[in-house]
Protein backbone atom coordinates (compact mmCIF):
# COMPACT_ATOMS: atom_id res chain seq x y z
CA UNK A 1 0.00 0.00 0.00
CA UNK A 2 1.01 3.57 -0.53
CA UNK A 3 1.51 6.05 2.25
CA UNK A 4 2.24 9.13 0.12
CA UNK A 5 1.73 12.45 1.47
CA UNK A 6 2.60 14.81 -0.60
CA UNK A 7 -0.79 15.49 -2.67
CA UNK A 8 0.60 16.14 -6.05
CA UNK A 9 2.73 12.66 -5.85
CA UNK A 10 -0.74 11.45 -5.00
CA UNK A 11 -2.16 12.85 -7.70
CA UNK A 12 0.50 11.44 -10.26
CA UNK A 13 -0.16 8.10 -9.08
CA UNK A 14 -3.56 7.75 -9.42
CA UNK A 15 -3.13 9.21 -12.95
CA UNK A 16 -0.57 6.15 -13.99
CA UNK A 17 -3.37 3.99 -12.34
CA UNK A 18 -6.26 5.33 -14.26
CA UNK A 19 -4.29 5.29 -17.67
CA UNK A 20 -2.69 1.92 -16.53
CA UNK A 21 -6.99 0.56 -16.38
CA UNK A 22 -7.93 2.47 -19.33
CA UNK A 23 -5.41 1.42 -21.98
CA UNK A 24 -7.71 2.68 -24.66
CA UNK A 25 -7.47 5.89 -23.69
CA UNK A 26 -4.50 8.25 -22.10
CA UNK A 27 -4.99 11.31 -20.14
CA UNK A 28 -2.11 14.05 -19.89
CA UNK A 29 -0.19 14.13 -16.87
CA UNK A 30 -0.28 17.50 -15.04
CA UNK A 31 3.19 18.93 -16.55
CA UNK A 32 3.05 22.12 -13.86
CA UNK A 33 3.72 19.15 -11.25
CA UNK A 34 7.73 19.63 -10.42
CA UNK A 35 9.45 16.92 -12.71
CA UNK A 36 11.52 15.76 -9.98
CA UNK A 37 8.05 14.44 -7.88
CA UNK A 38 7.74 12.74 -11.58
CA UNK A 39 11.50 11.09 -11.26
CA UNK A 40 10.83 10.34 -7.14
CA UNK A 41 7.40 7.98 -7.92
CA UNK A 42 9.24 6.28 -11.25
CA UNK A 43 12.39 5.09 -9.56
CA UNK A 44 9.69 4.49 -5.81
CA UNK A 45 7.44 2.21 -8.23
CA UNK A 46 10.09 0.20 -10.07
CA UNK A 47 11.90 0.01 -6.53
CA UNK A 48 8.62 -1.84 -5.16
CA UNK A 49 7.61 -3.46 -7.96
CA UNK A 50 11.52 -4.94 -8.16
CA UNK A 51 10.97 -5.91 -4.24
CA UNK A 52 8.39 -8.59 -5.34
CA UNK A 53 9.57 -9.40 -8.99
CA UNK A 54 10.06 -13.14 -8.23
CA UNK A 55 11.87 -13.22 -11.87
CA UNK A 56 14.33 -10.81 -10.31
CA UNK A 57 14.92 -12.99 -7.41
CA UNK A 58 15.19 -16.26 -10.02
CA UNK A 59 17.39 -13.74 -11.26
CA UNK A 60 19.77 -13.49 -7.82
CA UNK A 61 19.42 -16.66 -7.38
CA UNK A 62 20.92 -18.22 -10.25
CA UNK A 63 23.58 -15.50 -10.47
CA UNK A 64 24.74 -16.05 -6.75
CA UNK A 65 24.54 -19.58 -7.35
CA UNK A 66 27.56 -19.01 -10.26
CA UNK A 67 29.56 -17.14 -8.05
CA UNK A 68 29.11 -19.69 -4.97
CA UNK A 69 30.53 -22.04 -7.66
CA UNK A 70 33.43 -19.77 -8.88
CA UNK A 71 34.44 -19.25 -5.27
CA UNK A 72 33.30 -15.37 -6.53
CA UNK A 73 30.95 -14.44 -3.69
CA UNK A 74 31.10 -11.60 -1.81
CA UNK A 75 29.82 -10.85 1.92
CA UNK A 76 27.37 -8.45 1.62
CA UNK A 77 25.79 -11.50 -0.75
CA UNK A 78 26.47 -13.92 1.84
CA UNK A 79 24.64 -12.40 4.61
CA UNK A 80 21.35 -11.97 2.51
CA UNK A 81 21.81 -15.60 1.56
CA UNK A 82 21.96 -16.72 5.15
CA UNK A 83 19.52 -13.70 6.04
CA UNK A 84 17.22 -16.45 4.05
CA UNK A 85 17.90 -19.47 4.67
CA UNK A 86 17.66 -18.23 8.64
CA UNK A 87 14.04 -16.98 7.77
CA UNK A 88 13.15 -20.12 5.69
CA UNK A 89 11.50 -17.23 2.76
CA UNK A 90 10.24 -19.66 0.88
CA UNK A 91 10.08 -17.87 -2.88
CA UNK A 92 7.94 -18.33 -5.63
CA UNK A 93 10.87 -20.60 -6.90
CA UNK A 94 11.63 -22.85 -4.08
CA UNK A 95 13.30 -25.90 -5.53
CA UNK A 96 15.63 -23.29 -7.39
CA UNK A 97 16.56 -21.98 -3.75
CA UNK A 98 16.69 -25.45 -2.01
CA UNK A 99 19.49 -26.04 -4.74
CA UNK A 100 21.53 -22.93 -4.33
CA UNK A 101 21.51 -23.43 -0.17
CA UNK A 102 22.83 -26.89 -1.29
CA UNK A 103 25.66 -25.57 -3.25
CA UNK A 104 26.15 -23.25 -0.32
CA UNK A 105 26.53 -25.91 2.14
CA UNK A 106 29.35 -27.46 -0.25
CA UNK A 107 30.85 -24.26 -0.20
CA UNK A 108 30.68 -23.94 3.67
CA UNK A 109 32.18 -27.10 4.90
CA UNK A 110 35.24 -27.17 2.68
CA UNK A 111 36.07 -23.92 4.21
CA UNK A 112 35.73 -25.01 8.06
CA UNK A 113 32.47 -22.45 8.45
CA UNK A 114 31.04 -25.04 11.17
CA UNK A 115 28.30 -22.04 12.06
CA UNK A 116 26.84 -21.21 8.56
CA UNK A 117 27.58 -25.02 7.62
CA UNK A 118 24.99 -26.05 10.13
CA UNK A 119 22.45 -23.37 9.32
CA UNK A 120 22.57 -24.75 6.01
CA UNK A 121 22.34 -28.18 6.83
CA UNK A 122 19.39 -27.64 9.21
CA UNK A 123 17.50 -25.93 6.59
CA UNK A 124 17.93 -28.77 3.95
CA UNK A 125 17.35 -31.27 6.36
CA UNK A 126 13.74 -29.54 7.37
CA UNK A 127 12.75 -29.59 4.06
CA UNK A 128 14.08 -32.60 2.25
CA UNK A 129 10.63 -34.15 1.77
CA UNK A 130 8.84 -31.03 0.13
CA UNK A 131 11.82 -31.02 -2.26
CA UNK A 132 11.59 -34.40 -3.03
CA UNK A 133 7.73 -33.65 -3.71
CA UNK A 134 8.24 -30.86 -5.82
CA UNK A 135 10.73 -32.52 -8.26
CA UNK A 136 8.69 -35.64 -8.35
CA UNK A 137 5.50 -33.41 -9.09
CA UNK A 138 8.32 -31.11 -12.14
CA UNK A 139 8.83 -34.83 -13.20
CA UNK A 140 5.39 -35.65 -13.63
CA UNK A 141 4.35 -32.27 -15.10
CA UNK A 142 6.93 -33.10 -18.19
CA UNK A 143 5.08 -36.68 -18.51
CA UNK A 144 1.96 -34.29 -18.69
CA UNK A 145 3.02 -32.10 -21.25
CA UNK A 146 3.90 -34.84 -23.63
CA UNK A 147 0.44 -36.00 -23.86
CA UNK A 148 -1.11 -32.18 -24.14
CA UNK A 149 1.29 -30.84 -26.49
CA UNK A 150 0.73 -33.66 -28.29
CA UNK A 151 -3.16 -33.34 -28.98
CA UNK A 152 -2.78 -29.55 -29.39
CA UNK A 153 0.00 -30.44 -32.19
CA UNK A 154 -3.00 -32.89 -33.69
CA UNK A 155 -1.04 -35.83 -32.98
CA UNK A 156 -3.72 -37.77 -32.00
CA UNK A 157 -3.20 -38.37 -27.89
CA UNK A 158 -5.27 -37.39 -25.20
CA UNK A 159 -5.12 -35.59 -22.36
CA UNK A 160 -8.53 -34.63 -20.32
CA UNK A 161 -7.06 -37.46 -18.04
CA UNK A 162 -4.41 -35.12 -17.10
CA UNK A 163 -7.27 -32.50 -15.97
CA UNK A 164 -7.51 -33.61 -11.83
CA UNK A 165 -3.54 -33.90 -11.33
CA UNK A 166 -3.17 -30.62 -12.43
CA UNK A 167 -6.01 -28.84 -10.98
CA UNK A 168 -4.99 -30.27 -7.70
CA UNK A 169 -1.35 -29.26 -8.19
CA UNK A 170 -2.36 -25.77 -8.98
CA UNK A 171 -4.27 -25.49 -5.31
CA UNK A 172 -1.41 -27.07 -3.32
CA UNK A 173 0.32 -24.64 -1.53
CA UNK A 174 2.74 -26.71 -0.28
CA UNK A 175 4.39 -26.21 -3.56
CA UNK A 176 6.25 -23.54 -4.90
CA UNK A 177 4.60 -21.16 -6.86
CA UNK A 178 6.48 -21.85 -9.65
CA UNK A 179 5.49 -25.08 -10.49
CA UNK A 180 1.83 -24.43 -9.32
CA UNK A 181 1.59 -21.96 -12.45
CA UNK A 182 3.21 -24.11 -15.18
CA UNK A 183 0.51 -26.67 -13.69
CA UNK A 184 -2.07 -24.08 -14.65
CA UNK A 185 -0.79 -23.27 -18.16
CA UNK A 186 -0.73 -26.97 -18.59
CA UNK A 187 -4.60 -27.10 -17.96
CA UNK A 188 -5.19 -24.22 -19.94
CA UNK A 189 -3.76 -26.09 -22.74
CA UNK A 190 -5.94 -29.04 -22.11
CA UNK A 191 -9.00 -26.65 -21.96
CA UNK A 192 -8.01 -25.41 -25.39
CA UNK A 193 -7.73 -28.74 -26.50
CA UNK A 194 -11.16 -29.90 -25.92
CA UNK A 195 -12.46 -26.50 -25.84
CA UNK A 196 -14.19 -26.06 -22.11
CA UNK A 197 -12.61 -23.13 -20.42
CA UNK A 198 -15.38 -23.34 -17.17
CA UNK A 199 -12.31 -25.32 -15.29
CA UNK A 200 -10.28 -22.18 -15.87
CA UNK A 201 -12.83 -19.46 -14.56
CA UNK A 202 -12.71 -19.95 -10.57
CA UNK A 203 -8.24 -20.86 -11.29
CA UNK A 204 -8.52 -17.15 -12.80
CA UNK A 205 -9.88 -15.71 -10.13
CA UNK A 206 -7.94 -17.13 -7.60
CA UNK A 207 -4.89 -16.21 -9.50
CA UNK A 208 -5.75 -12.24 -9.70
CA UNK A 209 -6.08 -12.36 -6.38
CA UNK A 210 -2.70 -13.88 -5.62
CA UNK A 211 -0.89 -11.34 -7.89
CA UNK A 212 -3.08 -8.55 -6.36
CA UNK A 213 -0.63 -9.73 -3.01
CA UNK A 214 2.36 -9.76 -4.95
CA UNK A 215 3.22 -13.75 -4.45
CA UNK A 216 3.16 -14.37 -8.08
CA UNK A 217 4.12 -11.21 -9.75
CA UNK A 218 6.58 -10.89 -12.20
CA UNK A 219 5.69 -9.02 -15.96
CA UNK A 220 6.58 -12.13 -17.89
CA UNK A 221 3.59 -13.98 -15.75
CA UNK A 222 1.43 -10.94 -15.72
CA UNK A 223 1.63 -11.06 -19.57
CA UNK A 224 0.86 -14.30 -20.03
CA UNK A 225 -1.85 -14.33 -17.24
CA UNK A 226 -3.70 -11.27 -19.53
CA UNK A 227 -3.20 -13.56 -22.63
CA UNK A 228 -4.88 -16.14 -20.97
CA UNK A 229 -7.98 -13.72 -20.19
CA UNK A 230 -8.03 -12.87 -23.22
CA UNK A 231 -8.55 -16.82 -24.70
CA UNK A 232 -11.09 -16.75 -21.73
CA UNK A 233 -12.98 -14.38 -22.38
CA UNK A 234 -12.91 -14.89 -26.44
CA UNK A 235 -14.19 -17.97 -25.69
CA UNK A 236 -17.43 -16.68 -23.94
CA UNK A 237 -17.54 -14.13 -26.81
CA UNK A 238 -16.70 -11.18 -24.65
CA UNK A 239 -14.53 -10.27 -27.41
CA UNK A 240 -14.51 -6.66 -26.13
CA UNK A 241 -13.28 -7.55 -22.59
CA UNK A 242 -10.53 -10.25 -24.54
CA UNK A 243 -9.39 -7.30 -26.66
CA UNK A 244 -8.48 -4.89 -23.67
CA UNK A 245 -6.23 -7.85 -22.41
CA UNK A 246 -4.63 -8.70 -25.34
CA UNK A 247 -3.55 -5.24 -25.62
CA UNK A 248 -2.27 -5.52 -21.96
CA UNK A 249 -0.30 -8.73 -23.01
CA UNK A 250 1.85 -7.25 -25.91
CA UNK A 251 3.15 -4.42 -23.71
CA UNK A 252 6.43 -5.88 -23.56
CA UNK A 253 8.03 -7.76 -26.21
CA UNK A 254 9.15 -10.90 -24.38
CA UNK A 255 9.84 -14.26 -25.98
CA UNK A 256 6.13 -15.08 -26.34
CA UNK A 257 5.23 -11.84 -28.16
CA UNK A 258 4.41 -13.52 -31.27
CA UNK A 259 1.89 -15.80 -29.45
CA UNK A 260 0.07 -12.66 -27.69
CA UNK A 261 0.17 -10.74 -31.17
CA UNK A 262 -1.43 -14.05 -32.85
CA UNK A 263 -3.87 -14.06 -30.16
CA UNK A 264 -4.84 -10.39 -29.90
CA UNK A 265 -5.10 -10.28 -34.28
CA UNK A 266 -7.69 -13.14 -34.18
CA UNK A 267 -10.03 -11.50 -31.62
CA UNK A 268 -9.53 -8.33 -33.43
CA UNK A 269 -10.46 -9.98 -37.01
CA UNK A 270 -13.71 -11.53 -35.39
CA UNK A 271 -14.69 -8.00 -34.21
CA UNK A 272 -14.56 -6.84 -37.67
CA UNK A 273 -11.60 -4.49 -36.89
CA UNK A 274 -9.82 -5.50 -39.87
CA UNK A 275 -7.68 -2.13 -40.59
CA UNK A 276 -6.65 -2.44 -36.93
CA UNK A 277 -5.69 -6.15 -37.14
CA UNK A 278 -3.48 -5.34 -40.05
CA UNK A 279 -1.52 -2.43 -38.71
CA UNK A 280 -1.06 -4.46 -35.56
CA UNK A 281 0.65 -7.01 -37.33
CA UNK A 282 2.88 -4.65 -39.46
CA UNK A 283 3.81 -3.01 -36.63
CA UNK A 284 4.38 -6.65 -35.03
CA UNK A 285 6.23 -8.12 -38.11
CA UNK A 286 10.15 -6.52 -37.69
CA UNK A 287 10.22 -8.13 -34.29
CA UNK A 288 8.26 -11.98 -35.26
CA UNK A 289 10.55 -12.44 -38.02
CA UNK A 290 13.30 -12.96 -34.90
CA UNK A 291 11.57 -15.25 -33.55
CA UNK A 292 13.16 -19.02 -33.50
CA UNK A 293 9.71 -20.54 -32.74
CA UNK A 294 8.35 -21.50 -35.77
CA UNK A 295 4.76 -22.81 -33.96
CA UNK A 296 4.24 -18.68 -33.71
CA UNK A 297 6.06 -17.66 -36.75
CA UNK A 298 3.97 -19.68 -39.06
CA UNK A 299 0.74 -18.93 -36.99
CA UNK A 300 1.76 -14.92 -37.34
CA UNK A 301 1.67 -15.24 -41.35
CA UNK A 302 -1.30 -16.97 -41.45
CA UNK A 303 -2.80 -14.16 -39.34
CA UNK A 304 -0.92 -11.53 -41.55
CA UNK A 305 -2.58 -13.24 -44.53
CA UNK A 306 -6.08 -13.08 -42.82
CA UNK A 307 -5.78 -9.84 -41.72
CA UNK A 308 -4.41 -8.65 -45.46
CA UNK A 309 -7.55 -10.79 -46.93
CA UNK A 310 -10.18 -8.88 -44.81
CA UNK A 311 -9.07 -6.02 -45.90
CA UNK A 312 -9.39 -6.87 -49.72
CA UNK A 313 -5.47 -6.99 -50.37
CA UNK A 314 -5.64 -10.94 -51.60
CA UNK A 315 -2.78 -10.02 -53.53
CA UNK A 316 -0.69 -8.85 -51.10
CA UNK A 317 -2.16 -12.39 -49.10
CA UNK A 318 -0.76 -14.91 -51.45
CA UNK A 319 2.38 -12.94 -52.27
CA UNK A 320 3.24 -12.96 -48.86
CA UNK A 321 2.03 -16.62 -48.30
CA UNK A 322 4.52 -17.51 -51.41
CA UNK A 323 7.08 -15.88 -49.91
CA UNK A 324 7.04 -17.72 -46.78
CA UNK A 325 5.91 -21.18 -48.07
CA UNK A 326 9.05 -20.92 -50.45
CA UNK A 327 11.67 -20.35 -47.54
CA UNK A 328 9.98 -22.52 -44.49
CA UNK A 329 7.74 -25.06 -46.37
CA UNK A 330 9.55 -27.93 -43.99
CA UNK A 331 8.33 -25.70 -41.08
CA UNK A 332 4.77 -24.54 -41.80
CA UNK A 333 3.94 -28.57 -42.71
CA UNK A 334 5.43 -29.87 -39.26
CA UNK A 335 3.94 -26.92 -37.39
CA UNK A 336 0.95 -25.00 -38.23
CA UNK A 337 -0.06 -26.21 -41.42
CA UNK A 338 -3.70 -26.38 -41.46
CA UNK A 339 -4.05 -22.56 -40.06
CA UNK A 340 -1.66 -21.55 -42.85
CA UNK A 341 -2.90 -23.63 -45.65
CA UNK A 342 -6.64 -22.52 -44.93
CA UNK A 343 -5.69 -18.97 -44.94
CA UNK A 344 -3.48 -18.84 -48.37
CA UNK A 345 -5.74 -20.92 -50.16
CA UNK A 346 -8.34 -18.56 -49.17
CA UNK A 347 -6.40 -15.41 -51.02
CA UNK A 348 -6.42 -17.59 -54.03
CA UNK A 349 -9.91 -18.20 -54.73
CA UNK A 350 -10.46 -14.72 -54.18
CA UNK A 351 -8.43 -14.25 -57.38
CA UNK A 352 -9.71 -17.14 -59.17
CA UNK A 353 -6.23 -18.64 -59.31
CA UNK A 354 -8.11 -22.05 -58.89
CA UNK A 355 -5.52 -24.17 -60.77
CA UNK A 356 -2.71 -23.29 -58.63
CA UNK A 357 -5.09 -24.28 -55.25
CA UNK A 358 -5.61 -27.52 -56.95
CA UNK A 359 -1.47 -27.57 -57.63
CA UNK A 360 -0.79 -26.75 -54.24
CA UNK A 361 -3.18 -28.73 -52.79
CA UNK A 362 -1.70 -31.90 -54.35
CA UNK A 363 2.09 -30.73 -54.00
CA UNK A 364 1.63 -30.57 -50.24
CA UNK A 365 -0.78 -33.74 -50.28
CA UNK A 366 -3.32 -31.33 -48.16
CA UNK A 367 -6.37 -33.57 -48.55
CA UNK A 368 -4.48 -36.67 -47.06
CA UNK A 369 -3.03 -34.42 -44.35
CA UNK A 370 -6.66 -33.24 -43.50
CA UNK A 371 -7.82 -36.84 -43.45
CA UNK A 372 -5.34 -37.46 -40.06
CA UNK A 373 -6.13 -34.17 -38.11
CA UNK A 374 -9.52 -34.52 -38.93
CA UNK A 375 -9.64 -35.86 -34.95
CA UNK A 376 -8.60 -32.31 -33.61
CA UNK A 377 -11.47 -30.84 -31.36
CA UNK A 378 -10.92 -27.68 -33.18
CA UNK A 379 -11.15 -29.45 -36.84
CA UNK A 380 -13.22 -27.76 -39.62
CA UNK A 381 -13.34 -29.29 -42.96
CA UNK A 382 -11.94 -25.79 -44.92
CA UNK A 383 -8.84 -27.04 -46.77
CA UNK A 384 -11.44 -29.44 -48.28
CA UNK A 385 -14.18 -27.17 -48.90
CA UNK A 386 -11.46 -24.70 -50.72
CA UNK A 387 -10.49 -27.82 -52.99
CA UNK A 388 -14.20 -28.51 -54.36
CA UNK A 389 -14.67 -25.15 -55.08
CA UNK A 390 -12.00 -24.50 -57.33
CA UNK A 391 -12.49 -28.17 -59.00
CA UNK A 392 -16.05 -26.80 -59.62
CA UNK A 393 -14.41 -23.65 -60.90
CA UNK A 394 -12.64 -25.46 -63.33
CA UNK A 395 -15.21 -27.81 -64.15
CA UNK A 396 -13.99 -30.62 -62.36
CA UNK A 397 -17.07 -31.39 -60.25
CA UNK A 398 -20.86 -30.04 -60.46
CA UNK A 399 -22.34 -27.83 -58.42
CA UNK A 400 -24.37 -30.59 -56.65
CA UNK A 401 -21.30 -32.43 -55.15
CA UNK A 402 -20.42 -29.03 -54.10
CA UNK A 403 -23.62 -28.51 -52.34
CA UNK A 404 -23.41 -31.83 -50.87
CA UNK A 405 -20.00 -31.28 -49.48
CA UNK A 406 -21.63 -27.64 -47.75
CA UNK A 407 -24.36 -29.16 -46.44
CA UNK A 408 -21.73 -31.83 -44.63
CA UNK A 409 -20.16 -28.75 -43.33
CA UNK A 410 -23.18 -27.37 -42.32
CA UNK A 411 -23.61 -30.31 -40.20
CA UNK A 412 -20.18 -30.51 -38.90
CA UNK A 413 -19.74 -26.67 -37.40
CA UNK A 414 -23.47 -27.12 -35.92
CA UNK A 415 -22.32 -29.83 -33.75
CA UNK A 416 -18.94 -28.26 -33.12
CA UNK A 417 -21.26 -24.81 -31.97
CA UNK A 418 -19.45 -22.82 -34.18
CA UNK A 419 -21.98 -22.45 -36.43
CA UNK A 420 -22.07 -18.63 -36.39
CA UNK A 421 -18.26 -17.58 -37.08
CA UNK A 422 -17.77 -20.15 -39.31
CA UNK A 423 -20.60 -20.02 -42.08
CA UNK A 424 -20.04 -15.85 -42.01
CA UNK A 425 -16.67 -16.82 -43.17
CA UNK A 426 -17.45 -19.35 -45.81
CA UNK A 427 -20.74 -17.17 -47.26
CA UNK A 428 -18.42 -14.28 -47.63
CA UNK A 429 -16.12 -16.43 -49.26
CA UNK A 430 -18.22 -17.79 -51.26
CA UNK A 431 -20.60 -14.85 -52.44
CA UNK A 432 -17.38 -13.38 -54.11
CA UNK A 433 -16.43 -16.93 -55.74
CA UNK A 434 -19.64 -19.42 -55.86
CA UNK A 435 -22.50 -16.35 -55.45
CA UNK A 436 -25.17 -19.38 -57.04
CA UNK A 437 -23.79 -21.73 -54.29
CA UNK A 438 -24.15 -19.15 -51.38
CA UNK A 439 -27.48 -18.73 -52.59
CA UNK A 440 -27.97 -22.42 -51.88
CA UNK A 441 -26.26 -22.46 -48.71
CA UNK A 442 -28.22 -19.58 -47.25
CA UNK A 443 -31.38 -21.67 -47.74
CA UNK A 444 -30.05 -24.77 -45.84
Amino acid sequence: MQQLKDEERLAILQRIDFNARHIEQFTPYDAHIDKRKYNHLQNWIKDRLQAIDTDERLKWMLETGRKIMTDSIQIEEEKELLKLIRDQQHTVFFTHFYELVRHYRHFLLIRLRYTDHQLADQYLRQFATAYDHAKAVQDKLHDATVDIVAQYAGQGSASRQWADWLTNVFYDTSLDGHIRYLALVRLAFICYNYKEYHTLKEMYTYLEKEMFTGRFYSKRTLLNFYNNLLMLHSHYREYDKAVYYGYLSIRDKNHDYPLYVNNLCAVLLRLGRKKEALELMKKAAPVVKKTPNFHNRVGFVAFYMEALNQNGLYKNAESYGDIFLKAFSKEIIRYRWHLFFSVYLEAMLHQQHYDKVLHTASRFSLLQQDKSYQQNPGYLPVIPLWVEIAQYKEGSIGSDRLLDSLTQYVSATIQKEKKTDALLSLHTLLERVAPEIAKKLKSL
